[in-house]
């Protein structure tokens, strides 16, 4: 058991300083693995099948996960069940929580592309909700951090577990979890100049274009989202957190891209999927959470611009150890 700290907005249903219950991980484990590589096309990447297949094989070999509990779905696939397409992610995310229980553990891979799309209902301190692209996005449309938040994090119960890995562009807050943390293991709070400059470039961006309607309107939305961005945080706290053990590395910032790269042995790869395995091979059951995120940043210091990050669905000791 773990108490919800007294001084921070905890999710919805509960109270501040109660007691929730701890996945034990004595139960279902289960595994979706994505990794698209949109062959053919001008988006076309190299190292997310590659991803998909090396994080398999290291669940299996150090975390008891079995290829019977797993759903793979790559674009270099015949049966059409397991192509990445937007139908065939959304019914697997369904499936890997489906039935949830306290001391689950349930683990989400994501390889692929990344986007950002504007933000329709406001949850968003820089206006845009992220998204990942299913390979027939430019038909179907992308999957939204809404819904994925609904899916895959409000479902579950207390006690359960869900590892998420989004190894992709604009990923930081890819599952919309409202509890980031930063390099030294302290919550990130809402940061009023980082919402002012942000609404400033947009503002700057229309105008230059000759568009004083857009900038204006960005304007008056930079002018809100200061006005009621700590109630938005607040809110987001209390709606998008979840009492179950949710927690995602994602390869960088909102703002920033994800590399798909080359690596020595080990060919075509995403870099987050590199870092968090090189980081998990040295010790994967001794790494607290605080020293995993620091490894990973560390594997892709000076290579590479991203910089990944952690987040989860309520307050977490960033001391307590790695687990899935």
């Amino acid at each position: 058991m773990q108490n919800l700290p007294s001084n921070q907005p905890v999710p919805q249903g509960f109270q501040q300083g109660q007691q929730i219950q701890v996945s034990n991980f004595s139960g279902k484990k289960r595994a979706l693995l994505i990794g698209i590589n949109y062959f053919k096309t001008k988006a076309e990447l190299r190292g997310c099948i590659n991803d998909v297949h090396n994080v398999k094989n290291f669940l299996m070999k150090h975390y008891g996960f079995r290829l019977e509990n797993m759903v793979i779905l790559t674009d270099d696939q015949k049966d059409p069940n397991f192509i990445p397409n937007r139908a065939n992610m959304i019914k697997a995310m369904h499936w890997l929580v489906g039935g949830a229980q306290a001391n689950d553990s349930f683990f989400f891979h994501f390889s692929g592309h990344g986007s950002q799309t504007e933000d329709l209902d406001g949850d968003e301190d820089d206006g845009f909700d992220e998204t990942i692209c299913p390979v027939d996005y430019e038909r179907a449309g992308m999957i939204v951090d809404d819904e994925m938040n609904d899916i895959m994090v409000k479902p579950l119960p207390q006690g359960c577990r869900l590892t998420a890995i989004f190894d992709c562009c604009h990923s930081g807050t890819a599952l919309d979890l409202p509890y980031v943390y930063n390099h030294e293991g302290k919550l990130k709070e809402y940061n009023p100049g980082k919402v002012a400059l942000s609404s400033l470039v947009t503002v700057g961006k229309s105008y230059m274009m000759g568009d004083l309607i857009g900038a204006a309107m960005s304007l008056k939305n930079g002018i809100g989202k200061l006005a009621n961005g700590k109630n938005v945080a607040d809110k987001n706290k209390r709606e998008k957190g979840s009492l179950a053990d949710v927690v995602m590395f994602s390869g960088c910032k909102d703002d920033q891209t994800s590399a798909d790269t080359q690596e020595q042995g080990i060919g075509a790869t995403g870099a987050m999927s590199y870092a968090l395995i090189k980081s998990l091979q040295s010790d994967p059951y001794g790494l607290t959470y605080l020293q995993l995120l620091n490894s990973i940043r560390q594997v892709l210091r000076g290579k590479y611009q991203q910089l990944p990050q952690l987040s989860s669905g309520r307050p977490m000791s960033m001391d307590s150890k790695f687990m899935m």
